[in-house]
């Protein structure tokens, strides 16, 4: 099969070194000629360029922009392809991207396979980054049939696992499990970087261990992902923000009423159900 990749960063990169291992022929665009000479060199790609209209040839494209040009780079692609192509993406949002790149190509698929790194950019890219992770594809209803099942074997082929739901299903689902922790990792880090005392804020530097690592990383990744996560999925960003304010204020009340059976008991129910996210 012929595949398309418009962006050539860590997911484009990554889904193009596993689509060639398929024996699938795969073309790049890139904005910038360096990093397709980049793809090539790294056996992302067969080809690639800065034009779009280079992919006038292939069956799929898959377009691994950031949210914000997801649209218009579906627009701007439709007229260079053959009718029967299928357009998906990659984009954490759903709801803000389905409806409106289905009013340029019908034949658009929107998916979001659950995979990343903290580093960005082609040479972060790694083949084998999808296996075993969740892939989800939304389909709106009058998606035609055949385009869904051709992104549904592309993802299994990446030793994926695939889930199939409602843009809006899919966006208050992602909401709780990426993009809600962004945005409190972020506050996390807000709030050390707020402590008054110049010595307490740098001895906290200094001690920082796997506890900070790992409940820092996501809010301290790409600030362009973050802030598109928040801008494109905002209402259920907002709705998961607040039940977990509710959760903190909760905490904070047992605290303050010295509670320490209600403490332990939450936090034995979440040792039990941590699990069952992961």
């Amino acid at each position: 099969m012929k595949i398309g990749i418009v962006g050539l960063g860590l997911i484009g990169g990554s889904l193009g070194l596993d689509f060639r291992r398929l024996g699938h022929q795969v073309f790049g665009v890139a904005r910038r000629l360096e990093t397709c000479t980049q793809a090539i060199a790294a056996g992302a790609v067969d080809q690639a360029t800065t034009t779009l209209a280079s992919l006038n040839t292939v069956e799929v494209v898959m377009v691994c922009t950031p949210i914000a040009m997801i649209e218009p780079t579906v627009k701007e692609i439709a007229p260079h392809l053959a009718a029967d192509a299928v357009i998906t993406d990659v984009g954490s949002v759903k709801g803000a991207i389905a409806a409106a790149a289905s009013q340029h190509w019908p034949r658009f698929v929107g998916g979001h396979p659950m995979a990343g790194k903290t580093e960005v950019g082609l040479a972060a890219a790694e083949a084998h980054l999808f296996r075993d992770r969740a892939y989800v594809i939304t389909p709106l209803p009058q998606t035609p049939a055949d385009a869904v099942e051709t992104v549904q074997t592309l993802a299994t082929d990446l030793g994926a696992r695939v889930f199939t739901c409602d843009p809006t299903v899919h966006d208050r689902a992602v909401a709780w499990i990426s993009h809600l922790p962004v945005m409190v990792s972020s506050s996390l880090i807000q709030a050390c970087l707020h402590e008054p005392d110049e010595q307490v804020r740098y001895l906290a530097q200094q001690f920082a261990s796997s506890g900070f690592r790992d409940t820092s990383r996501v809010g301290g990744g790409n600030p362009e992902l973050g802030m598109m996560m928040a801008r494109y999925n905002q209402a259920e960003v907002l709705r998961s923000l607040q039940t977990y304010r509710e959760e903190l204020d909760h905490l904070i009340h047992q605290l303050q009423e010295k509670d320490w059976a209600a403490i332990e008991h939450t936090l034995a129910e979440n040792q039990a159900a941590r699990p069952s996210f992961l």
